[in-house]
């Protein structure tokens, strides 16, 4: 099984990402993480899709997203290429015993407090998959009492854009004369 990471620029309209879900359904597709934004045009948002692979080729992801009218322009972006970051927001057992060695803890991965209880912490940790699953094995002895984690987002390296290649031209609507 092979992981592609898709930037994929679409129309901000309502439904585009129902329909792209949609359609990695329809094909079997599994979608093993989904972000979606702003970008700095109101008009355009931006995925951020991971996709897996069995032994189907990525042209073929590619080609059926490109027929929708709403997707824009699809890059894929390389490992090496490209910045990947991923949230994660922790809420850990820590009560007056344990809270020294969860702070240590979260010290050494550079993550940060963001609320504290008498019996818990919540911890804000940023960083690529490997960093997160190395925090949360390191913390789990504590008990994790909850946990959400954001899609993958990734930006190519460089001063290069995603929009500096053209984009899919949008076909003109008709006109129909009046009646």
């Amino acid at each position: 099984m092979t992981t592609h990471i898709l930037s994929v620029l679409v129309e901000n309209k309502p439904g585009v990402l129902a329909r792209i879900a949609s359609l990695f359904s329809r094909r079997g597709f599994n979608i093993e993480s989904l972000a979606v934004g702003p970008t700095q045009d109101g008009e355009v948002s931006r995925m951020t899709i991971v996709v897996n692979l069995d032994d189907q080729p990525l042209e073929q992801v590619t080609k059926q997203l490109n027929k929708l009218v709403e997707v824009l322009k699809i890059v894929e972006l390389e490992g090496s290429g490209s910045v990947e970051r991923e949230l994660a927001l922790v809420k850990i057992r820590a009560d007056s015993q344990t809270r020294g060695q969860v702070l240590e803890t979260v010290a050494l991965f550079r993550a940060k407090v963001v609320d504290v209880a008498t019996d818990a912490v919540t911890i804000e940790v940023t960083g690529n998959r490997d960093k997160l699953e190395a925090m949360l094995r390191v913390l789990e002895p504590f008990g994790i009492r909850e946990l959400v984690q954001s899609g993958l987002v990734a930006i190519n390296r460089g001063g290069r854009s995603i929009t500096d290649r053209s984009l899919k031209p949008v076909p003109p609507v008709p006109v129909r004369p009046p009646a």
